[in-house]
């Protein structure tokens, strides 16, 4: 009964945070997830990823993708029945696909916000973005490069980066490109997603992780804090002088403007 009871108290929520890679999400799903109230969200649905959840859980996405999807979400939500996700724009649409191909979600008629919001219970959405789109590509860059794209404590780069001004500008390129095809998203289902801006989250962790919290209604127990982050910022001096040589040797690949 008490089971019961609690679930009527706490009936499932769900959250989605779009981002495109070096945007910060790792910065603020780990300070979402370090809360233990805003579920443990990762790429679940990352196909690369859904192979280790689906032998850590017993699940099969090849052969019953719909009770791959059912079985994430009973299994990882935090005790107050909230379960948060991650989704790059890249795999976006792949990922829909394969929502509507199951048919437990919907069929081709069903709109993709219906789709979305059967197979997770109130879906609502967090879109991290970051303002200064240079700053970003010279982060992708360079992690591309040394293949470390989370930094923690006592991790360091195996390889050391080497600076690639055409590396830089095509990934300046393609996260503009990655960005739109979030914008245009949000645009087909008309909805407003929640905004966090990386550099905001950086200047300012604990009051955006708060703000993240009041948008998606999930309280905290009294007295709980924000903890510190446990994602460490990757820019340094040489991203600094990384910066400086691409705008000397390409002024017009990229306008201050935009950030």
């Amino acid at each position: 009964m008490g089971g019961l009871f609690h679930k009527l108290r706490h009936p499932r929520r769900s959250y989605v945070v779009c981002t495109i890679p070096r945007s910060g999400s790792n910065l603020l799903t780990d300070g979402l997830r370090a809360t233990h109230r805003a579920g443990m969200p990762k790429q679940f649905f990352l196909p690369k990823f859904e192979t280790r959840y689906g032998l850590e859980l017993g699940l099969d996405p090849l052969s019953d993708y719909a009770g791959y999807v059912r079985g994430i979400v009973n299994t990882k939500t935090t005790a107050n029945e909230v379960f948060g996700f991650k989704l790059m724009s890249w795999y976006l649409d792949n990922f829909l696909t394969r929502l509507r191909d199951s048919r437990a979600f919907g069929d081709a008629a069903t709109d993709d916000l219906a789709l979305l919001q059967n197979a997770f219970p109130r879906i609502r959405f967090v879109h991290i973005h970051r303002r200064h789109k240079l700053r970003q590509a010279l982060s992708t860059a360079r992690a591309l490069q040394t293949g470390l794209w989370k930094v923690k404590n006592g991790e360091m780069e195996e390889h050391e980066p080497q600076f690639d001004a055409e590396l830089i500008e095509q990934s300046l390129r393609e996260g503009e490109r990655q960005e739109e095809m979030w914008h245009r998203f949000f645009q087909r289902l008309g909805i407003e997603a929640f905004q966090v801006q990386y550099e905001e989250l950086c200047q300012d962790y604990e009051r955006t992780i708060h703000s993240v919290l009041d948008f998606l209604q999930i309280s905290l127990p009294h007295g709980a804090r924000i903890g510190p982050p446990v994602t460490i910022r990757q820019a340094d001096e040489i991203s600094r002088i990384w910066e400086e040589r691409f705008l000397t040797e390409r002024p017009s690949a990229y306008s201050t403007a935009t950030g």
